[in-house]
């Protein structure tokens, strides 16, 4: 092998062992939902470490819905892991705290399936909400 075929197979082993996740995200207003006036305030950007994320409905405290949120976390690389519900339920936390949401609930998750522009990839969806003072 001369010198050029070898710096093309250490330039694309390089390109495909690059290491990363990265995600995607979507807001749909809830069905129904009244339009928002222009003095009604939306609810101040939180931490997402702040934000609950349960599959379930929450019951026990009333709460206002901000919208229905979806993500896609994929792997770059075939050397990255697999995308896991737990970085997926991350994904959908942050995306919560930018709208100022409380929690996510009624969460759903796909599975890890290969998509057109990625080696693997997980879709989550869910509603985001305020909770009522």
């Amino acid at each position: 092998m001369n010198f050029k075929h070898i710096s093309i197979v250490v330039a694309t082993g390089l390109l495909l062992s690059a290491c990363g996740t990265y995600a995607t995200s979507s807001v749909a207003p809830v069905n129904g939902a009244a339009k928002e006036s222009a003095s009604a305030q939306k609810p101040a950007a939180k931490s997402p470490d702040q934000v609950t994320v349960t599959e379930n409905d929450i019951t026990d405290r009333p709460y206002v819905s901000l919208g229905d949120i979806s993500v896609t976390v994929r792997k770059a690389t075939i050397f990255d892991s697999d995308p896991t519900q737990e970085k997926v339920a991350q994904a959908l936390k942050e995306k919560a705290a930018e709208m100022g949401g409380d929690a996510v609930v009624l969460v759903h998750y796909g599975t890890v399936g290969v998509g057109l522009f990625s080696w693997g990839q997980m879709d989550g969806e869910g509603r985001v909400v305020a909770f009522k003072s």
